[in-house]
């Protein structure tokens, strides 16, 4: 296993701990299960830079970083949900993306077709990372002006989930028609 793909697993490894250190009772808990997304969150990044560097792009690597990176977004949509953070339509609209693609890669699968995460969906993964990270940490900066950044970021990566839902199914269509 080349290091893009263990820092795939890594991030995997790190969900348990996002959401033990988000649900323990002490003051900055949120804040070191911010902490540890925003460090598994960046893994995502350095992987794919790595991997395509180093020419070490795998089949593993395409299929499981967007695995992981929908288990950490998810589980943190959940979680956000859980306290009052997140209106369930986003988590709906989030989650239901996600399952729709998921679906469109074990189709492929099936036909020893890999398709890789396009720049729609790398967008949307930024700004559902942003939005993720100013709503743990309760709109830093801007709540001190009044300003809902934190629900700007969640609309605008609301958006990109289904703009990039919408493209991966019409640059992916052929994967599923019945030819």
């Amino acid at each position: 296993m080349n290091p893009a793909n263990k820092a795939t697993m890594l991030r995997i490894i790190l969900i348990p701990f996002f959401v033990a250190c988000f649900y323990l009772p002490f003051p900055h808990a949120r804040v070191a299960a911010c902490a540890i997304f925003i460090f598994a969150s960046l893994t995502d990044a350095w992987d794919g830079w790595y991997a395509r560097s180093h020419n070490l792009v795998t089949d593993f690597g395409k299929l499981m970083d967007p695995m992981a990176d929908k288990l950490l977004t998810c589980t943190a949509f959940i979680m956000l949900l859980g306290i009052g953070k997140l209106h369930p339509v986003f988590v709906i609209i989030f989650i239901g993306r996600e399952l729709i693609i998921s679906a469109f890669r074990l189709i492929a699968a099936e036909k020893n077709i890999v398709i890789a995460a396009g720049k729609l969906g790398k967008i949307k993964t930024v700004l559902q990372c942003l939005a993720i990270i100013f709503l743990l940490l309760d709109n830093p900066f801007f709540n001190k002006i009044g300003f809902p950044f934190d629900q700007v970021l969640v609309w605008a990566a609301a958006v990109f989930t289904v703009w990039s839902c919408i493209d991966y199914i019409v640059r992916n269509k052929s994967v599923v028609s019945s030819k």
